[in-house]
């Protein structure tokens, strides 16, 4: 077989395996049906992701379901305001051996893991929060000036109440970058909620089971960036970060007059590779144009910041976004 027939057949066996997990999935876990498919897009990315939503609508119980069916080794950490960075990296202890001699272990934190989930990140303080910055991006903790390499994979799904912010610190914009998508979680319909109540108050409830496990999981994200993008896509995604930077001469007159910052280069990359993932979940060889469109928000809008007289006059992140790839595909539809 040539090397392009042998990339198809993976690519088949893995689409195969990722229908599986979401079959899994969604026997423990009922609706948020796009909330599935951008945690699993993240975890293919090998990236990181913000669950947004209200308490109650299932964000614990996806990030637990999604450890069980990738296979991997979860823990939770409940971030609250008193919660110090050695809380969540570990520290070192003095020992006493049996012949009297002292020396000093460390005792790896929870962070030592293959998912964690940072609950309510925002209730912790920025020098607990910064802790996470070094793993997130380097798959690394320093602590007592020793490197100390992370599990692999290494995801972090961190949940955020958008409602009560009193007493929480807002993510810095530089941790927000290295989330890969933020994942906002509204109510379920009516059907999706009237499913919820016969399937979690009776003596018997389905259960999701492994389909992955870390070096398969491991193997589907190296796979995944061998799947070709076309030029026509990547110059979209081009054109669309350019546009939404207000200082770019590529931006409309609404974009500089609403935006303060808009996404870096890292945003890029996220929108090439969260379309291929979303390609390959809908059983696609190669990301299109409409991919990049749809993973647009989840990429973008945490990595823009509207300007104060922007929010006051009620203007929406959403709404830019949406304009901005029309204006784009128009453009080129025109050319």
């Amino acid at each position: 077989m040539t090397d392009h027939a042998n990339l198809l057949a993976e690519i088949d066996l893995l689409g195969e395996k990722l229908a599986q997990a979401k079959a899994s999935i969604t026997r423990q876990f009922i609706g948020q049906e796009d909330s599935v498919e951008l945690a699993l897009a993240t975890l293919l990315c090998g990236g990181h992701a913000l669950l947004v939503g209200l308490p109650g609508l299932g964000k614990t119980k996806l990030v637990e379901t999604l450890a069980v069916v990738m296979g991997l080794d979860g823990k939770r950490v409940q971030f609250t305001p008193d919660l110090m960075p050695a809380d969540i990296l570990g520290s070192e202890v003095l020992d006493h051996d049996n012949d009297g001699r002292r020396s000093f272990r460390f005792l790896p934190g929870p962070i030592f893991t293959q998912l964690l989930m940072a609950d309510e990140i925002n209730r912790a303080s920025p020098r607990t929060q910064s802790a996470l910055l070094q793993a997130m991006q380097e798959y690394k903790v320093t602590t007592a000036g020793e490197d100390r390499p992370l599990a692999a994979p290494f995801h972090v799904l961190a949940t955020q109440n958008p409602i009560e912010q009193e007493g929480t610190y807002p993510l810095p914009e530089a941790q927000l970058d290295r989330f890969l998508v933020q994942i906002n979680m509204p109510y379920p319909d009516r059907a999706t909620e009237h499913g919820i109540l016969l399937a979690t108050t009776g003596l018997e409830q389905d259960s999701a089971h492994a389909v992955f496990t870390p070096t398969t999981l491991i193997a589907a994200q190296e796979l995944l960036r061998r799947i070709p993008v076309g030029e026509s896509v990547v110059e979209f995604i081009l054109d669309l970060v350019r546009a939404l930077r207000p200082d770019d001469a590529e931006a409309s007159d609404d974009i500089r007059d609403n935006v303060v910052w808009g996404p870096g280069p890292r945003a890029a990359q996220a929108l090439v590779m969260t379309s291929r993932a979303r390609a390959l979940l809908a059983g696609r060889l190669a990301p299109s144009i409409e991919d990049a469109v749809a993973m647009a928000h989840p990429v973008l809008a945490h990595r823009m910041s509207l300007g104060f007289a922007a929010r006051a006059r009620g203007e929406n992140l959403t709404e830019l976004i949406d304009q901005t790839c029309q204006k784009i595909i128009g453009h080129e539809a025109a050319a």
